[in-house]
């Protein structure tokens, strides 16, 4: 029996898709499911960036990065600057689909937003889920530009047959403004996807134990 694959993606880099991933993570965690969480391209590496390693302090889920680069750009624009040849996403769907095999879930967390270029041959996240029957959650920001952003990347998924799962507001402020109290409401409204989840700013920063514990109560 084949498990489930969920793939996360953002609206834009630095919305939160990895502490959702997190989330995610935990919720399956708590579930009794046998889980991996996988990131297929890292870039960042010279900075110390690593998303899974991020999940796995987190939660204690099994993860796996697979392709890494060092400069913080998009992963096609980081392989030619680097000089090297990296995976096309065919590749990694087939990888990910062989973990569905063994897993009750695969958790695929993307790298910045639904279309960034994942191989040099114009592949990305969309193509992944496309291609491996993937459930999407996106996750998204609580401030001014989100409908837009959410709207146009919600219209890209539905354009390829994809209905998004759900949405994850990725960072919660603790005094929410006008316009994130508005967004909350208006993000499922507008774009007819479920919000599945709000996760409070600063929720990165929770240790292993407070972050099981705390988690649950995101979900709505």
């Amino acid at each position: 029996m084949t498990g489930a694959i969920t793939v996360v993606t953002g609206t834009n880099t630095g919305v939160g898709k990895t502490i959702a991933t997190a989330a995610l993570a935990a919720r399956a965690l708590a579930a009794g499911e046998r889980i991996v969480v996988v990131k297929p391209c890292q870039t960042g590496t010279m900075d110390g960036d690593s998303d899974a390693r991020e999940t796995a302090r987190l939660t204690g889920a099994e993860v796996q990065e697979w392709t890494t680069l060092p400069e913080p750009l998009a992963p096609d624009t980081a392989a030619r600057r680097a000089g090297v040849a990296i995976p096309p996403v065919r590749d990694y769907a087939e990888r990910i689909a062989r973990l569905a095999a063994t897993h009750d879930r695969v958790i695929v967390e993307g790298a910045g937003g639904l279309l960034v270029r994942l191989d040099t041959e114009g592949g990305t996240l969309l193509d992944i889920a496309a291609e491996t029957g993937a459930e999407v959650v996106l996750v998204c920001a609580a401030g001014l530009g989100t409908l837009n952003h959410t709207e146009l990347t919600v219209a890209a998924l539905r354009a390829r047959g994809i209905e998004p799962a759900g949405l994850v507001l990725g960072a919660w402020p603790s005094a929410p403004g006008l316009a994130e109290s508005c967004n909350r409401d208006d993000l499922p409204a507008h774009t007819g996807v479920p919000l599945l989840a709000v996760i409070p700013e600063g929720a990165g920063t929770l240790d292993r134990e407070t972050f099981a514990t705390a988690s649950p109560h995101w979900w709505q």
